[in-house]
């Protein structure tokens, strides 16, 4: 089952949370009841109900333990998890608590700052609700009240898909992880890369590390790694979101944080942008043009209408880098720009917050950098 978003005509899907806690429902229903069922309801925290089909439906020769699965449809968010089978293995045991593990597929958290301790299987606190609440229902409705029950979540493929997930870099090893706050996915969710930049956030913060590297994106890290040997794991990426990973990072505690990025990026933040998506407008050229017409020494004013003019036709800020180059004022402008995303960053952290910046443009050449930055990129 899929909801539909009326207004934007998009399909939502279902978090792994959500399949697990209906795999886990409806093998206990088999368990108990001794007959296969192929489809089951259980109700998302967003207050949508899920109704999901069951199958590859096994019993144990000795109708101790039954498994099955529901198959990930994550609507049209482009989740690698979509087309998998999320399992449950489910058995009755001693006792009157309902025990969750992580079977085959299913990360294992190494690191603090997570959602579960170090040692545990990456299934996340609201879909172990999820589960918790699925069984005991289905405990209570059988007269079964104080019956125990074991259940053993797996993600065959599970590992070879938390490659291309984040979950190497948090520390979770061996699988995916199990996740959902609401039970539902929405296409393309602010929500659910804010929540990944979080956690990324604090398990920097649980390592002890007392600076925050960010980079906008991918093309930030492999600068950092390849002209700084930056640790993947400890670069943040935070997307478009500039001003919301400050917020964050002040909420964590941090209190020094470098921003190193791409100039098409980052001369966004100089001019005060809060985020770099080109939704909110692009305005690249007309920042770089105030920034050059500040920095113009007096005996090239006269060239500013021409200077700028050049500017603002360049599609891409590589070619603005090399129209600046040729005027011979790349030092000032650079500097005064990056000296601007500082600003701004320490400004949307009310001065609790100490930023560094290092600007880069194509093929790694570094613009730029403020005076700690390089310092900082190696604590």
């Amino acid at each position: 089952m899929v909801v539909q978003s009326e207004e934007k005509k998009e399909r939502y899907g279902f978090t792994t949370g959500s399949c697990a806690a209906a795999a886990a429902k409806a093998a206990l229903l088999m368990l108990l009841g001794g007959s296969d069922i192929h489809n089951v309801t259980i109700m998302t925290p967003k207050g949508i109900p899920y109704n999901a089909e069951i199958v590859d439906i096994t019993r144990s020769k000795d109708g101790k333990e039954v498994s099955c699965a529901v198959i990930k449809d994550g609507g049209d968010d482009p989740d690698v998890t979509t087309g998998s089978g999320i399992y449950a293995t489910v058995s009755l045991k001693d006792g009157d608590d309902i025990e969750i593990l992580g079977g085959a597929g299913v990360g294992k958290v190494t690191k603090p700052g997570l959602d579960q301790p170090v040692g545990e299987a990456a299934i996340n606190s609201v879909p172990r609700k999820m589960i918790r609440d699925s069984l005991s229902e289905v405990i209570k409705a059988s007269g079964m009240a104080g019956r125990g029950v074991r259940v053993l979540i797996s993600v065959p493929g599970g590992e070879e898909l938390a490659l291309k997930t984040f979950n190497p870099r948090l520390g979770i090893v061996g699988g995916i992880s199990i996740l959902g706050t609401t039970g539902i996915v929405e296409p393309m969710s602010d929500r659910a890369v804010l929540d990944t930049i979080r956690t990324q956030i604090r398990v920097r913060k649980a390592s002890g590390k007392d600076v925050l590297i960010a980079a906008p994106g991918n093309y930030g890290l492999k600068f950092l790694q390849d002209t700084y040997k930056a640790a993947e794991e400890d670069v943040v990426l935070s997307s478009n979101f500039i001003y919301d990973t400050v917020q964050m990072a002040l909420d964590e505690g941090f209190e020094k944080i470098l921003f190193a990025g791409h100039i098409g990026k980052l001369i966004k933040v100089a001019g005060g942008i809060r985020n770099t998506h080109s939704r909110y407008g692009d305005h690249r050229m007309e920042i770089l043009n105030e920034i050059v017409k500040n920095n113009l020494p007096e005996a090239l004013l006269p060239e500013y209408d021409s200077l700028k003019e050049r500017i603002g036709e360049c599609v891409t800020t590589e070619e603005a880098v090399r129209i600046i180059g040729e005027a011979g004022i790349s030092k000032a402008v650079f500097e005064d720009m990056a000296r601007r995303i500082k600003s701004n960053l320490e400004e949307w952290a009310q001065g609790r917050i100490n930023a560094q910046v290092i600007v880069f443009a194509n093929e790694n050449t570094e613009l730029v950098s403020t005076g700690q930055a390089h310092e900082w990129v190696g604590e």
